[in-house]
């Protein structure tokens, strides 16, 4: 049967597609801003037929309305990545975190640790061979479309086709259905902070002509691009990207000729920004879309000579353990692709892995450079693999450093209130 032919047959509503699921199914989720909305609003309208439903996922935006209180006993999320709009169910005790490296998630769902019955997809049109991309987000979705016994697949006119390992045969779909809507944005900040601008311009001074970049999302990496202008022959491989990675392409300062592997290309597995990237994105060979399990894999980036991974902390202590993914007790995010990233930049020729965090948080009141972690903290970053902690005070360089050395370069970017208090805590502890 033509590819053509097929596909039709497997069109229909949102309604009827999500039937395929089971009580006691594990349903995955395509996480960011290819959130399936249509799919999770119908499967959500079923929840008085089914039960115990697990629901994985990564962060997405838009709607998880399976992690609310009045559909529990119909379904549970299983959070990789805990966002906003599931972490009260998750800290609740309503749903599960799963503490992660992004790397290793395609291995939990090709080994079976992490089960997948039913994928929830939101992909492009197929081309002419009938191949339908990812569109603006691979990650783990690809592998959990390969092992799920069902693939429903939300085709969206709008969807941008990223290229590389993006593609899924329609052969591979249970159920298509179509739309034709605008694909989820995060908004952009409209302005950026003199403290996060004060982090970037120190950033920036870590970052020499050639290097390869992995930056997260927020200001802090916003503002880290601003201060690259300047820069020459950047080269971008990285788990995501967003609006400020496109305007440095297009002025010219990032042009991946000088990356040691996959030369002349952006390397990243997802993005989560505006129209603007989703429109860069679409059909453009300098961007090749690669699954988490190869992008964030230490070794391949270790292969970028002076890769710089910029991440971002909750808190850091004074010997500098970096935590990340909790607030004390409560699940704030996940642990992403940070030690993905830190270690591979660790590794690589004339590499940076940098922490960067502002000083304080809440007004000015708390400090985020502590004594110690407040109890039930999660450690993401061990203090063995962090090289550099930046705040907007400067850059505190602890690698091959002692625990003496390491308190007196991380109080000394501390915020200056706090660091009288600091150096008596270090006292105390007798590291000073």
């Amino acid at each position: 049967m033509h590819w053509v032919e097929l596909y039709r047959r497997r069109v229909t509503t949102a309604e009827e597609a999500v039937k395929c699921i089971r009580s006691g199914d594990r349903v995955w989720i395509h996480a960011g801003c290819n959130n399936p909305e249509e799919l999770i609003a119908a499967l959500v309208a079923r929840a008085g037929e089914l039960t115990n439903v697990e629901v994985s996922h990564l962060l997405t935006f838009g709607r998880a309305d399976y992690a609310d209180e009045q559909y529990r006993g119909s379904f549970r999320h299983r959070a990789l990545f805990t966002g906003h709009n599931v972490r009260q169910a998750v800290n609740e005790g309503r749903a599960d975190f799963v503490p992660v490296h992004l790397s290793q998630v395609p291995r939990l769902i090709y080994e079976g640790i992490l089960p997948v019955d039913v994928a929830l997809i939101h992909i492009s049109p197929p081309d002419e061979h009938g191949f339908c991309s990812f569109g603006v987000g691979v990650e783990c979705t690809k592998a959990a479309a390969e092992r799920a016994r069902s693939v429903v697949a939300l085709v969206n006119k709008q969807m941008p086709r990223s290229l590389g390992d993006a593609f899924i045969h329609v052969s591979r779909l249970t159920h298509v259905v179509e739309i034709d809507r605008p694909i989820l944005e995060l908004p952009q900040a409209t302005e950026i902070g003199p403290v996060a601008r004060a982090i970037g311009g120190n950033i920036a001074s870590l970052i020499e002509d050639g290097a390869t970049l992995q930056m997260g999302i927020g200001e802090i990496p916003d503002a880290v691009l601003l201060f690259l202008k300047e820069k020459r022959h950047l080269g971008i491989h990285t788990e995501m990207f967003s609006d400020g990675v496109v305007a440095l392409f297009e002025s010219g300062v990032i042009t991946n000729e000088a990356k040691t592997i996959h030369r002349g290309k952006i390397i990243a597995s997802f993005v989560l920004g505006s129209k603007r990237t989703f429109d860069f994105l679409d059909n453009n060979p300098f961007v090749e879309f690669h699954p988490s399990d190869y992008v964030n894999d230490a070794f391949i980036i270790a292969q970028n000579d002076k890769m710089v991974a910029i991440n971002s902390a909750l808190a850091v202590d004074i010997t500098g353990q970096v935590c990340a993914d909790s607030l004390g007790r409560s699940i704030y995010s996940g642990f992403g692709g940070q030690v993905d990233f830190i270690r591979g930049a660790a590794r690589s020729k004339g590499g940076k892995p940098v922490i960067a965090l502002p000083s304080t948080a809440r007004d000015g009141t708390v400090s985020r450079v502590v004594d110690v972690l407040s109890e039930g903290s999660g450690v993401v970053t061990t203090r063995a693999d962090v090289h550099y902690v930046v705040t907007e005070y400067g850059v505190a360089s602890l690698f091959g450093k002692s625990l003496r050395e390491r308190a007196e370069a991380l109080i000394g970017i501390a915020h200056p209130d706090f660091r009288d208090e600091l150096r008596a805590a270090a006292r105390r502890r007798k590291l000073l």
